[in-house]
């Protein structure tokens, strides 16, 4: 077996197609949009490239077939933060074979270990943690939701098998939209009666304010966690930029108190029910194939990008107002049969709670895996908000 660096456009070319080999024959399997792939890896593009490096590998067996690839990266900011400095390593596709696997993830512990980590995670992404993280480990039967990661059963025993520890799960929830049960409207009640607090859709507003309003929440929400870096309003901008395209305004929600914003729950229609017409282009024709899938509303599925209650508004009745909101607004438009929310880490333990007060149930889960280069360290989980993992047993 070989592996060959990525070096020349035309090897990245190879690089981001060779999957497509790999599901051929699975019908649940949709492609990722090969833009998307393309972009993390442009320095020109991706703004970890400020402050990181990344390599590319592909893998050929003996009869010069290639059987598969991977991704290494630093992200400087972050590598640092951990009690050994650690990389990452992703995008990984491979035949069932443990030696092909082993020399994939030797070649990513190899190069980290020339930028001078002593540990690596994956499979995860040279990128925010929103898309593409983590390794699918449980229901293959449903078709794979837009930029996260799916992958055949077997990859679980090739990452396992070499040494890959849990760090944390992350799990997609799932409910029907017509399962609001009569708790949500208990624990709304009060807070919905009281004629300082509203929920509304962006529909009518500008994205100014929506970036503004969005900016507002993420800080209250998340302010005060460790790490936690407040949001600039250019960021949030950028933010409200991107969501624009893709975005129905009727399931885009903000509450507000006494005209401040204390939530939102920012939906978009799931992507992948649109993109599966795309076989992973979006070239001219695919731009419009999209736009018509957009336009004749082809997803029956809400996905919940995003979900924030501002601290001192967190246990009142506020999530539990934003879902009713919903029952009473957006599941008279029968545009949507089911909403899912895509990114739960078990280490947030609040928002565990809110998936179960809430009714959501988990659908799908992916494991983030750390490896310790020096098999002799001690070996902890990812921390807690508010707490700390216990180390695994061995």
């Amino acid at each position: 077996m070989k592996i060959v660096e990525v070096t020349t456009p035309q090897l990245g070319k190879i690089w981001v197609k060779m999957y497509y080999g790999f599901y051929k024959n699975d019908p649940n399997f949709i492609p990722h949009i090969e833009s998307d792939i393309e972009r993390i890896f442009d320095p020109a593009k991706n703004k970890f490239y400020k402050h990181g490096r990344a390599a590319r590998f592909l893998l050929y067996d003996n009869n010069e077939q290639l059987i598969g690839r991977v991704a290494a990266f630093v992200n400087d900011r972050t590598a640092t933060t951990y009690k050994q400095p650690t990389g990452g390593m992703g995008f990984f596709e491979c035949i069932d074979n443990q030696e092909a696997a082993n020399l994939l993830f030797d070649t990513c512990k190899n190069w980290l270990k020339e930028q001078g980590m002593e540990a690596m995670d994956g499979p995860i992404n040279f990128g925010e943690r929103d898309t593409f993280w983590g390794l699918l480990v449980d229901n293959f039967t449903d078709p794979n939701i837009y930029s996260m990661n799916y992958n055949p059963p077997y990859y679980r025993t090739l990452f396992e098998s070499y040494g890959f520890k849990l760090y944390f799960e992350q799990y997609a929830v799932k409910r029907g939209m017509v399962d609001a049960q009569q708790v949500y409207f208990d624990k709304s009640e009060e807070i919905r009666k009281d004629p300082n607090f509203k929920t509304t859709t962006i529909r009518g507003m500008s994205w100014d304010k929506v970036a503004q309003d969005f900016m507002t929440v993420y800080n209250d929400a998340w302010g005060g966690h460790d790490g936690f870096k407040e949001m600039t309003l250019e960021q949030a901008q950028k933010a409200m930029g991107k969501l624009k395209p893709l975005v129905d305004k009727d399931i885009v929600l903000f509450s507000y108190y006494k005209e401040r914003p204390i939530a939102f729950y920012v939906n978009i229609p799931e992507l992948n029910e649109t993109f599966k017409h795309l076989n992973g282009k979006l070239d001219l024709i695919g731009k419009i194939k999209f736009l018509y899938h957009k336009y004749r509303r082809t997803s029956r599925i809400m996905l919940g990008i995003v979900f924030g209650v501002a601290r001192d508004f967190q246990g009142r009745g506020v999530e539990a107002a934003l879902v009713i909101y919903g029952h009473y607004h957006i599941l008279p438009l029968k545009r949507y049969d089911t909403t899912i929310i895509s990114w739960l880490g078990d280490f947030n333990l609040k928002m565990l709670k809110l998936r179960d007060n809430l009714g959501f149930t988990n659908w799908r889960t992916w494991i983030t895996y750390r490896y310790l280069f020096d098999p002799t360290a001690p070996y902890e989980r990812a921390p807690m908000l508010g707490g700390e993992h216990k180390p695994d047993k061995e």
